[in-house]
């Protein structure tokens, strides 16, 4: 069967269309470099199973998986930006057991590089039937109608009325609390010398709406997701608010504890040092993969621990367990934005932050340090509750009442009613108040301290 019996307006390979017949996991470079081709230009299709004379032999559904696993992979680890793919089949005979894979290439928003090893990137162009490496003259001409993930300049000029979510956020982790001038987000390379700004400089603009800064949060019941979900909270927008209202959401959702002191007093202790939670966060926000679409930055709370899970594959050459703890070398996914966040004093240019996060846990045991678990195409930075005990809080009931929920949501920190009302579903205060808070405090399980009449008295859990 010929290709064109089963897409009538396909005839030859020519810039819209290649032909493969197979896949060869051992030399990548030979059928990704047509994926970095045509991603580079309007994009394509690649058809996988059809020979060069156009004959459309198909492959079975197991060699068809094996082929979308391949291209996965490859797309992780060898293409940057990755590539945004679509899949569909054609049976190519009446008992539909062999099909022709057809991989759709989208176009990208910025010049797409095949990575092998470190220091070895090839961009890729697709011509009329081939597909062949970019010249000096082919990259300028792509780099000046794609803009970058993180480093392309924009047509947009820099003012700062425009930037006021960042400037607030520099004057609040600054320690001279200053908004950074002009000349520094020239120096840093953040805006250019001519005022335009950087693509990952956008990122922070006010009224940013992209769904790449996507951030979503979740407080578990119990060490797992079979759990209930007591809170959630969703945010995208301009990258210094997302990172504001999840540093918000742990801080209100995590527990303060005290240690007494040998010779007299009491120290604080919070379930999870604010550098260290802080430092993850910024580890997430700087070093995602912004061109994974349709994926976002998770901070799950479980009783026992905070993950925090980022799009985009580990970078450093060694595996994680290879390097010693607190040694972790530093590779800037996103430059621009790892610019920003040091111009804001949330980031050490040195690469020092996993270092400041195993200083806040130095007191803790082995199986509490901080650590880094890797997943195909993810990275998850997971934090050990310093105030957890064995035995404590393990309650994984899938589904709790309301009041069971607000019992829960108290272990960790007194709130008030309206921050109460917030983790349930009623609408009205008056009902909140009769079927849920009174009933409690009824049983003497709750107390409320503070002036009875006032909103902003605080809830909590009665001494037993």
């Amino acid at each position: 069967m010929k290709i064109n019996e089963l897409f009538s307006d396909v005839l030859t390979e020519d810039t819209e269309y290649e032909f493969k017949s197979q896949l060869n996991p051992d030399n990548p470079v030979k059928w990704a470099k047509t994926i970095v081709g045509f991603a580079n230009g309007d994009g394509g299709l690649l058809f996988v199973g059809v020979s060069n004379d156009r004959e459309a032999f198909g492959l079975d559904l197991e060699d068809v998986d094996t082929a979308k696993n391949l291209i996965a992979k490859i797309n992780d680890r060898n293409i940057f930006p990755h590539v945004k793919l679509k899949y569909m089949l054609r049976s190519v005979d009446d008992n539909a057991e062999r099909f022709v894979l057809v991989v759709k290439i989208l176009p990208s928003e910025s010049i797409v590089r095949y990575r092998d090893g470190d220091f070895n990137e090839k961009v890729f162009i697709k011509g009329d039937g081939y597909t062949a490496p970019a010249t000096v003259e082919d990259i300028v001409a792509l780099s000046k109608r794609k803009y970058g993930v993180d480093n392309e300049i924009t047509s947009v000029k820099y003012d700062e009325t425009e930037w006021s979510d960042y400037l607030d956020l520099c004057m609040e982790y600054r320690e001279d609390h200053s908004k950074p001038s002009l000349k520094e987000l020239q120096n840093e390379e953040i805006v250019s010398k001519d005022g335009y700004v950087k693509y990952g400089f956008l990122m922070f603009k006010d009224g940013y709406n992209g769904d790449e800064t996507l951030l979503c949060c979740r407080l578990w019941s119990g060490r797992n997701k079979t759990g209930a979900v007591l809170d959630t909270y969703r945010v995208k927008g301009p990258l210094g608010t997302v990172f504001r209202d999840a540093v918000r959401f742990v801080e209100r959702n995590t527990k303060t504890g005290w240690r007494k002191l040998e010779y007299g007093g009491r120290q604080e202790i919070r379930s999870y040092p604010k550098e260290a939670f802080r430092e993850a966060l910024v580890n997430a926000v700087a070093h995602r993969d912004y061109s994974i679409a349709g994926t976002q930055i998770d901070v799950d709370i479980y009783d026992d621990r905070i993950d925090i899970v980022s799009p985009g594959s580990w970078l450093l050459p060694k595996k994680y367990e290879d390097y010693p703890i607190g040694s972790i070398p530093s590779i800037r996914r996103n430059g621009i934005i790892a610019a920003c966040l040091y111009v804001a004093n949330l980031m050490e240019r040195s690469g020092s932050g996993f270092q400041m996060m195993m200083d806040s846990y130095k007191d803790e045991p082995d199986e509490k340090q901080p650590g880094v678990l890797l997943y195909p195409g993810f990275l998850d930075l997971r934090l050990f509750d310093k105030l957890y005990k064995d035995g404590e809080n393990t309650d994984e009931t899938v589904d709790l009442s309301d009041k069971e929920k607000i019992v829960e949501i108290l272990k960790r920190s007194p709130k008030t009613v309206k921050e109460l009302q917030e983790y349930t579903s009623y609408k009205s205060r008056s009902g909140f108040l009769n079927e849920i808070i009174n009933p409690l405090m009824n049983d003497q399980v709750i107390i409320r301290e503070g002036n009875i009449k006032s909103p902003t008295a605080y809830i909590k859990l009665k001494d037993k």
